[in-house]
């Protein structure tokens, strides 16, 4: 988690050049805790998503918007996908549930350790059992590294917002490969397909739905980017293309941080991370430095993202460039 914090620091820096790192000033911030409103949709009888109500317009143009989620009703319990960063967006989700249903919350499913899917789990009833991987597990277990990414989160989704109120909550069941929950007339798999973005992922999926959650992996719909935070791009590709022929061309796809999108969708990302090795890979073959590199891995075909310089230029290259370069 040390490497992502420090990745994401040195992007954000790049973004807001002028954020005064000792202030929350809404003007400043990623995207303001304390002021995203969500939106309820139905997608299928008894699945439900959630999103930020100004994603369908800063999706369309390439622009970062809060985090996605949803639940799931069966006939004796609900399935919920995503807790939120504090806690009053987590109330907001628990009221949504709360309107379409009374039945008990059963489940919580994070689809990884990123704070904005996870913090929220300790707002939900204690007979909720929270669902992890088991690398998520290990982070929030670990209290000094918690903390600190309580402050981290707060710098840049805003202090006073909740955040340093938030009370870690791991998990009760780990699925570090597969399990599905049976909500009573409604089944729901939750499955790890390998590295995506971090080395616990989860994606969760309703068959007689076709709906399927992703988190971060898919951020939102084009021109959205892949972040490489961690590198690994080859095993990113393999997982990407591994949900890709999972999903029926029919499947609804709610992505980490906006509307849902469809399958075909995906393409763009395979496609993107496919070219990124190629050029990559020619680029060190030419001899070129990393800065060479960067600078000259344009890809316009794939370009549109609001976050294009810092999350193509700034992370994907430079992660991409030092996996090969050592691979070689």
């Amino acid at each position: 988690m040390k490497n992502n914090i420090t990745c994401l620091t040195i992007a954000l820096i790049l973004i807001f050049p002028s954020y005064s790192w000792a202030d929350d000033k809404t003007e400043n911030l990623v995207w303001d805790a304390g002021k995203v409103e969500l939106q309820l949709e139905k997608l299928a009888e008894g699945v439900y998503t959630f999103y930020p109500t100004d994603a369908k317009e800063k999706n369309a143009k390439g622009y970062p918007v809060a985090t996605s989620g949803g639940f799931i009703v069966g006939d004796k319990e609900v399935l919920v996908v995503e807790s939120m960063v504090n806690k009053r967006l987590a109330e907001q989700v628990i009221s949504f549930i709360r309107k379409v249903t009374d039945k008990p919350i059963g489940y919580l499913v994070n689809t990884s350790y990123h704070g904005d899917h996870a913090y929220g789990n300790y707002l939900f009833p204690e007979t909720t059992k929270i669902i992890q991987h088991s690398k998520t597990k290990t982070f929030m277990d670990n209290k000094e590294g918690f903390e600190a990414d309580k402050k981290w989160m707060s710098q840049y989704f805003g202090k006073h917002r909740g955040i340093e109120d938030v009370v870690a909550r791991s998990a009760d069941i780990i699925v570090d490969n597969k399990q599905t929950i049976d909500l009573g007339n409604k089944k729901v798999e939750i499955i790890h397909m390998g590295f995506a973005q971090t080395a616990g992922d989860l994606f969760v999926w309703v068959p007689d739905s076709k709906v399927f959650w992703t988190g971060n992996p898919v951020v939102a719909q084009p021109p959205a980017l892949p972040w490489l935070l961690d590198g690994r791009h080859e095993e990113v590709l393999t997982t990407m293309k591994k949900v890709r022929s999972f999903l029926p061309e029919d499947a609804i796809v709610v992505p980490g941080h906006g509307v849902p999108v469809k399958p075909e969708d995906l393409d763009f990302i395979i496609r993107y991370l496919e070219t990124l090795s190629q050029e990559v890979k020619s680029a060190i073959e030419k001899g070129f430095t990393l800065e060479q590199s960067q600078k000259n891995i344009t890809m316009k075909k794939f370009q549109g993202y609001a976050l294009w310089n810092w999350v193509h230029s700034g992370v994907n290259v430079p992660n991409t460039f030092k996996e090969l370069s050592k691979s070689k």
